[in-house]
């Protein structure tokens, strides 16, 4: 039996997708009720939250845990609490954890990073079993672009000249699938870096965008002091704010750059390149401006 939590986002989703294709038994566990809605068909599922775990009765059930939350202020204190609930159930299942690459790094100082880096020594302290799925920067936050695409023909970021080796969430969601099925067999412990097929800069980004879409797209290489500014503006929090900086000084110094065979050899499929996802990405980047971003 498989429990899998961020069920309503774009890994989860697909991931419930996967595992009713294998016939695997699942269950997703959401917020509310009404959040089964943004479900696929015919998923089981089981109301709780990482930071209102159910009842132990209910956790003794599941043989695996699928534990993905967002990188959010409190990600690391809601985890630990969910594993304590899990540790406390008394089952002990198996943990496919996802984290940000950077993570098993000491020396990475980026608040996502060390956030899954807390929760990833307490499970080591629980003695649950653990394997961690680490995808490198995912391609749906050019998502977080679209609006200056569509609208200015310009990619901003403050990524300087480094490349990235992004992964798409498809991706990502086929590997954590062949984990939890068995088709792959990784070690307890063991840490699963998960990257696309190239590491790209964004002045590349911003060629295939406009190549896919047929029209000019230009970078624009920001400052810090510049990202700060764009990121505050658009709404994010100061703990974000800060956050995204960190991880692009983290890409800046190379720390998203090597390219990984994890994606072919768990899956048996080669990773996504961007312009397969551009494509089926094009209606965010062309959508009209209020409207909903498609799920990809």
């Amino acid at each position: 039996m498989i429990l899998v939590t961020g069920a309503t986002g774009t890994v989860g989703y697909r991931l419930l997708e996967n595992l009713g294709d294998a016939a695997a038994p699942t269950t997703a566990m959401v917020r509310t009720e009404g959040d089964a809605v943004d479900l696929p068909p015919r998923v089981r599922y089981l109301v709780g939250a990482l930071d209102e775990p159910p009842p132990p009765e209910a956790l003794r059930q599941f043989d695996q845990v699928f534990l993905l939350s967002p990188d959010v202020e409190g990600q690391a204190e809601a985890e630990v609490l969910f594993v304590d609930a899990l540790v406390a159930a008394g089952h002990r299942p198996r943990v496919v954890k996802v984290a940000c690459d950077g993570f098993q790094d000491v020396d990475c100082g980026v608040r996502y990073m060390r956030s899954h880096r807390l929760v990833a020594a307490h499970l080591d302290r629980s003695g649950l079993p653990a394997v961690y799925l680490a995808p490198r920067l995912y391609m749906e936050d050019l998502l977080q672009a679209a609006e200056a695409v569509r609208d200015e023909a310009l990619l901003r970021a403050p990524a300087g000249d480094a490349r990235v080796a992004m992964v798409s969430a498809r991706d990502v969601a086929d590997v954590a699938a062949a984990v939890l099925t068995g088709d792959a067999t990784p070690d307890d412990g063991d840490v699963l870096v998960l990257t696309g097929p190239e590491a790209l800069s964004y002045a590349d980004v911003a060629d295939r965008i406009s190549a896919v879409f047929a029209r000019t797209v230009e970078y624009a290489a920001l400052t810090p002091e510049a990202a700060r500014a764009a990121l505050r503006d658009g709404g994010l929090t100061p703990w974000d704010v800060d956050g995204r900086l960190e991880l692009f000084g983290w890409i800046r110094a190379g720390g998203m750059d090597g390219v990984t065979g994890t994606v072919r050899e768990t899956t048996g499929h080669p990773a996504r390149p961007l312009e397969d996802w551009l494509d089926e990405a094009r209606a965010a980047f062309l959508r009209p401006p209020g409207t909903p971003p498609p799920r990809i």
